[in-house]
This record gives C-alpha cells, sequence and structure tokens, in this order.
C-alpha cells in the first residue's frame, strides 16, 4: 500500500501541515510511556518505512537516524511511571502524544493520529487531529512517529533504567512483563520505576 495516501487526502481537503502521531510503551510494567509526533516533506521516499512493531530492531534503529535527519520537524515526549499511576495508561498515552505535538517546531493544521482514541477521562486531545486505526501501517507519516517513539523508549530502558536498575535486566525485557522480569520482581520487588498500577495481580500472589 501507498503510505501516502491518507495525507494526500488531507492535503487536498485544504491542511498544508500536517504530521503523524504515535505511542509506544503502554504495555510494560515499567517505565515511561513515549509519544512522537513527526513532520515529513511532502512524498519524501524512505526505503523500508512501515510500522515498528514489524521492523527489527536494527532496522527501527536506521530508520530513526535517516527520519531524523529527513523530518522538517520532530518532537518525542514521554510521560513517566509515577504518571501512569496517578492518572491511568489511557490518560497517560494522551498527553504523551499531546506533548508530543505541543513540542513541534512548526505549527500544523492537522494531526494525523495512530488509533481510535483521542481522549480518557481526564486528558484529551486540543491540536485538530483525525485518528486512523492501524495507523502505522498505512501513514508514512505515522509510520515515522511509531519508530521514533519506540526507538526513544528502548534506548531509555535499555541505557538509563539499565544503568540504574542493573539486577531488572531491563535492557534484555524492555521493561515488559516477561519471565525473566517477573522473576526479578520476585527477588527484588519494584523499583521507583515501575508502575504499580501494574502490578496488582502480582503483588496480590505474594505471600
Amino acid at each position: 500500500m501507498d503510505l501516502w495516501t491518507y495525507e494526500r487526502e488531507q492535503w487536498r481537503a485544504g491542511y498544508e501541515t500536517l504530521c503523524g502521531v504515535d505511542e509506544a510503551g503502554a504495555g510494560p510494567l515499567a517505565g515511561p510511556v513515549y509519544a512522537a509526533a513527526v513532520i515529513l516533506p511532502r512524498e519524501l521516499d524512505i526505503p523500508g518505512l512501515n510500522d515498528s512493531k514489524k521492523l527489527t530492531e536494527k532496522r527501527r534503529e536506521a530508520l530513526y537516524d535517516v527520519i531524523t535527519a529527513q523530518a522538517a520537524a520532530y518532537s518525542i515526549a514521554a510521560v513517566s511511571a509515577a504518571e501512569i499511576d496517578e492518572m491511568d495508561i489511557l490518560n497517560a498515552r494522551m498527553l504523551a502524544m499531546q506533548r508530543a505535538m505541543d513540542g513541534l517546531s512548526m505549527k500544523i493544521d492537522l494531526a494525523l493520529i495512530d488509533g481510535n482514541r483521542d481522549h480518557g477521562s481526564r486528558v484529551s486531545i486540543t491540536t485538530p487531529h483525525v485518528c486512523l486505526v492501524g495507523g502505522d501501517g498505512k501513514s508514512a507519516s505515522i509510520a515515522a512517529a511509531s519508530i521514533l517513539a519506540k526507538v526513544s523508549r528502548d534506548r531509555y530502558v535499555s541505557t538509563e533504567l539499565e544503568a540504574r536498575f542493573p539486577q531488572y535486566h531491563f535492557a534484555k525485557h524492555k521493561g515488559y512483563g516477561t519471565k525473566l522480569h517477573y522473576e526479578m520482581l520476585d527477588a527484588y520487588g519494584p523499583c521507583p520505576e515501575h508502575r504499580r498500577t501494574f502490578l496488582k495481580k502480582w503483588e496480590a500472589k505474594r505471600p
């Protein structure tokens, strides 16, 4: 599929400057949720561009460098584990995406947002936008945002959290609820970067 189809529809409708928006890290037990907003030059050809989940880590890393070098503008934002616990993950995802859009150096006319949600109980996307289910595999702008969000989060967890809390082996599981991660939780208990609201079932099973 041509990844510029949805952008062209919006350009024809009169929206000049578009950004794609996506988030990464909604599911892990620890660490922030990240989001990125990306404005690409029109019809920019980025070979191999696709939904970040369909790419290898090595390919994502290579595309990250291409996107950040060639984007007209981009912004990456995060919402911390403490904020996630305070407001819930849906609101945190919305906040991360809005923070990313707010951080752009260019004014946008319309945002293309991955998924079907644009608000939680407390946080709503305030930038003019359309939601696109599966957008990270249908829109070049959203695919680019998905890669920046995913790579940024993985880098943070694998370096920053790995260095601060080496006993949990964050570089191996990226904070997701793997067997190894739960074994380390059993051994050491949660650290300040764990999302306590995500650990209720685990805590209920503790002796």
